[in-house]
């Protein structure tokens, strides 16, 4: 009876293997005539390609595999896809009693024998598929220390992570190590084309709280604190432009003080210039405008200083905008009357953290980190819907780059 049963059991398992090899070799078959196939018959792929290319993405992505394929291949055309920086509440929780130890990017600390979970996600969201995609997350640097979400100095507020979108290339600057100190050596800069993590140039003073933006292609890094108070630190300014192969950081002309060293500063890129306030919110505040093209700073117009109350963006450096976040009003600026328009007034833009802007459409994280209000600029009056966020991932900071390229899918994405 053993032996019949071992004999069932056998011929039973070798069944089973042999009926997953051959599902596993007709999807193989499958997957294979799907990419022999042409993707418009009669015509070469090239051409073909050059003909889909004109028709949107989201009809090609419903009809085939072949052609959800080639919307996401390095040689398509991309879409705007929304990257955004979560932090995990069921993580954070779980180190909150401890906040010096309190990791973002690595599930370690200074202590290596403590091992703790990791708040910090990168995540992008496909308007296509209407998936989050999680990203590879940064490396970190061991000698300076994880990033840091809370402090006990600090229990009132989130301490800043400082991100920058630039020639399309998301940008990790600055943030706070558990001692209070940079933690960040240099830059970390991820590019949707290859879908990874590069480093950039060290910083000739790595800092924290400092005005961070972009402009023209250049990355740009003003003001801030080092390892301690520095004035020179907080009156330098330096930029580094990604179109180049070699990475460098330049010195630029130096601010006359250092007022932008007291907070996360939005330097708002537009008609080559760098927009900027020194404090967030309604409270009194400074402003100052770089002029790129004749290394110099001048003071920021009255209007435009006045009307600065609350996150601000410019679409395709063309056009500044700025949420109210106390009125939940979105406004643009006017630069031949110098004062802000109102756009539309909506009471989910209220609390509004931070916005960006791209393809004609506005996004902004809610201060609570649980949605993202998207405003549709290409409709009049504009249109307003809202993108929930993944369950317990809170939203801290968005940007708007283009689709990361997954030349290789797996059969039936």
């Amino acid at each position: 009876m053993a032996n019949a049963t071992n004999t069932t059991t056998t011929t039973t398992s070798g069944a089973a293997a042999t009926k997953r090899h051959k599902q596993r070799h007709h999807q193989s078959s499958q997957q294979q005539q799907q990419q022999q196939q042409p993707l418009l018959p009669g015509l070469p792929d090239h051409l073909a390609q050059l003909c889909l290319s004109l028709v949107p993405p989201s009809l090609l992505y419903s009809v085939c595999h072949s052609w959800r394929r080639l919307i996401y291949s390095p040689s398509f055309p991309p879409f705007l896809s929304l990257y955004t920086l979560f932090y995990s509440s069921s993580a954070a929780a779980a180190t909150a009693t401890d906040a010096t130890t309190n990791s973002f990017l690595r599930n370690q600390s200074h202590h290596p024998n403590q091992k703790q979970s990791n708040p910090i996600e990168f995540l992008s969201f496909d308007p296509i598929s209407s998936k989050w995609n999680r990203l590879t997350p940064p490396p970190s640097d061991p000698d300076h220390g994880p990033l840091l979400l809370r402090h006990p100095s600090f229990l009132s507020r989130n301490l800043p992570i400082q991100s920058v979108t630039v020639s399309d290339h998301l940008v990790l600057l600055a943030a706070t190590n558990p001692y209070l100190l940079p933690a960040l050596p240099h830059p970390y800069i991820f590019h949707p084309d290859s879908n990874k993590w590069h480093l950039g140039p060290r910083f000739s003073a790595p800092r924290r709280w400092c005005a961070a933006g972009a402009t023209s292609g250049k990355l740009y890094m003003v003001s801030g604190v080092g390892s301690h108070y520095s004035p020179e630190v907080a009156r330098s300014a330096e930029r580094c432009d990604l179109r180049k192969k070699d990475w460098l950081w330049e010195r630029v002309a130096a601010f006359k003080d250092g007022r932008f060293s007291r907070d996360a500063v939005e330097a708002v890129g537009w008609r080559g210039k760098l927009c900027m306030v020194n404090l967030k919110g309604n409270a009194p505040k400074e402003g100052a405008v770089y002029d790129v093209e004749n290394d110099r700073w001048k003071e920021m117009p009255e209007g435009m200083l006045v009307g600065w109350n609350g996150p601000a963006t410019a679409m395709e450096e063309e056009v500044i905008f700025v949420v109210d976040e106390d009125k939940g009003v979105l406004r643009k600026y006017n630069p031949e009357r110098d004062c802000w328009e109102d756009v539309v007034r909506s009471i989910r833009l209220k609390g509004a953290a931070q916005i960006a802007a791209a393809g004609g459409k506005i996004c902004a994280v809610h201060s609570s980190g649980v949605s993202i209000i998207i405003v549709d600029m290409l409709f009049t009056p504009p249109r307003l819907w809202t993108l929930e966020t993944p369950p317990l991932l809170h939203a801290f900071a968005i940007h708007i780059l283009p689709r990361i390229s997954c030349p290789e899918l797996e059969p039936g994405f």
